[in-house]
């Protein structure tokens, strides 16, 4: 039977069972369409490392003896909307058979489905074999339960899949590290550089400009730093090992200028294109443990597991769970738009300069500068989580719906109502200064809460709060912060709030 099957751009899984036999029967398509690259304007380097990365997976299963059809940008017979696409190629090479892996958003899911409806031919999906979980099996687990909590389903999986177990128990009597890794990088704290490709991606980008694809940041198209294949994924991971491991839960949510890498692993748009599994990631992650441990603590260790079993499969069980109505939930009706400097890194606040800067330099941030410096500030100022949802989805190179939207509406802007979080992941200066260098070199004063040139997340903070009290005075998380707010004399109240006013009605010039 002639078979037709659609491969997307986060599907290069060399581990697939469909490229286990050789059928010449068989056409794998791929292709460059800009019904991706336009639902939300994106990082060039985004893009171009996606592109890259489909080209060298179709010369790989094209190496291997696999038919494959790839539609680039450009071609001129490249009709933008894959639903046009499949029909077009259906129809032209006599298809009997259309096959797809599920997709991991959404709206490519409907897409596909209702695609599948209308067809004439036979048709038939199958899983991406990538994942721990199946899409239902996290809103099992929670069946009947209001509030999804991340410990109770990463002690599961950890059970589930006999990671750092000794029968029913953690392997070291204890499951979770987390207060043990919240240190900020000390001066002499030496950092290892960076492990980097030199891939050359100009052809690419002169093909998307060509195409009229609006983008936005920063390239080097000589040198795009991302592993585009297995091998440079591969290659990415033994680096963390070997170099970054060993501190990576201790400083990984440090704030410096001094890095843009640090000791994450920067494994994202590997494991979220499916070049890497995720469980091969952690199979090797405790390996590595378990043949170092005098230089590697089971502190560093938990985290980056924790990060990987726990929260990534956490958050694309949510995804399923509560789409398509999660992506419109906006529990403060937030509605300011994002301020321009989003898009530039020019504002006066040197944490949000370097966090934004970085992120058009690199398409990359790691959590904490994308949750408590740039997702802080805007829960802080009121911004609408639509505008801060593109702005995430478009910046990071491996920002995928399923994983930008739980934790941007969810963990960043509580826009879900606690659904993830139990509370808003806010903070004023003081944690900004505790975890980071910015302060020392910025036009505010992080110890100043009114006045001239006193630090925004002060007043904003305290503001935040008392414009949310109706919604927040009964979680008994954030109990405290009302307790202190209301032991606060009039006119000091009155001050915070007139200074926080006065920062939002000139956020621009902040």
């Amino acid at each position: 039977m002639k078979t037709l099957r659609l491969i997307l751009g986060d599907q290069l899984n060399y581990n697939h069972s469909w490229f286990q036999k050789v059928d010449e029967d068989v056409i794998y398509l791929l292709a460059e369409v800009k019904q991706e690259t336009d639902y939300v304007r994106h990082h060039i380097q985004k893009i171009t490392s996606f592109f890259a990365a489909m080209r060298e997976f179709s010369k790989w299963m094209s190496s291997k003896g696999h038919n494959v059809k790839y539609i680039e940008l450009n071609d001129p017979e490249n009709p933008h909307d894959f639903s046009d696409l499949i029909n077009k190629i259906i129809e032209s090479k006599k298809i009997e058979k259309f096959e797809y892996q599920l997709p991991d958003e959404y709206r490519l899911d409907e897409q596909l489905k209702d695609f599948c409806q209308n067809l004439s031919i036979e048709n038939e999906f199958f899983d991406t074999e990538h994942f721990y979980t199946s899409r239902t099996e996290m809103q099992v687990f929670f069946k009947d339960k209001k509030q999804y909590l991340l410990e109770s389903f990463y002690r599961h999986m950890r059970k589930k899949h006999n990671v750092l177990m000794n029968g029913k128990e953690p392997v070291t009597g204890k499951w979770n590290y987390d207060k043990e890794n919240r240190k900020k990088l000390p001066k002499d704290q030496q950092v290892p550089t960076p492990k980097s490709f030199d891939n050359d991606v100009t052809e690419i980008v002169k093909i998307i400009d060509e195409k009229g694809v609006d983008y936005f940041g920063n390239i080097e198209a000589e040198k795009l730093v991302w592993p585009v294949n297995r091998k440079q994924s591969l290659d990415l991971l033994d680096h963390f090992m070997n170099d970054c491991l060993p501190l990576f839960g201790k400083y990984q949510d440090a704030l410096t200028d001094r890095d843009w890498s640090l000791f994450h692993s920067r494994l994202s748009f590997s494991l979220n294109t499916k070049m890497l599994s995720p469980k091969e990631v952690v199979d090797r992650s405790v390996e590595e443990w378990e043949t170092r441990k005098e230089e590697i603590s089971i502190a560093q260790l938990e985290g980056f597991v924790r990060q990987i079993l726990g929260w990534r499969e956490f958050m694309r069980g949510i995804y399923w769970a509560k789409m398509p109505d999660y992506e419109s939930l906006n529990f403060f009706d937030h509605s300011k738009s994002l301020p321009s400097w989003y898009w530039t890194g020019e504002t006066k606040m040197k944490c949000m300069s370097h966090a934004i800067s970085q992120s058009l330099d690199h398409a990359y941030a790691h959590h904490i500068q994308r949750l408590m410096i740039t997702g802080n500030f805007a829960l802080l100022a009121g911004i609408n989580p639509d505008e801060l949802d593109d702005w995430y989805l478009g910046i990071y190179i491996d920002a995928i719906q399923w994983v930008e939207i739980t934790n941007t509406r969810g963990m960043s802007q509580f826009a879900d109502g606690g659904i993830i979080g139990t509370k808003p992941y806010v903070s004023s200066a003081s944690y900004i200064n505790k975890m980071s260098d910015y302060c020392k070199s910025c036009h505010y004063s992080h110890s100043k809460k009114t006045g001239e040139k006193a630090c925004p997340f002060n007043s904003l903070y305290w503001q935040f709060y008392e414009r949310h009290r109706d919604k927040l005075s009964d979680n008994h998380r954030v109990g405290m912060m009302y307790r202190t707010w209301d032991k606060m004399g009039s006119d000091r109240k009155t001050e915070y709030l007139k200074q926080a006013q006065y920062y939002l009605e000139n956020i621009e010039s902040l």
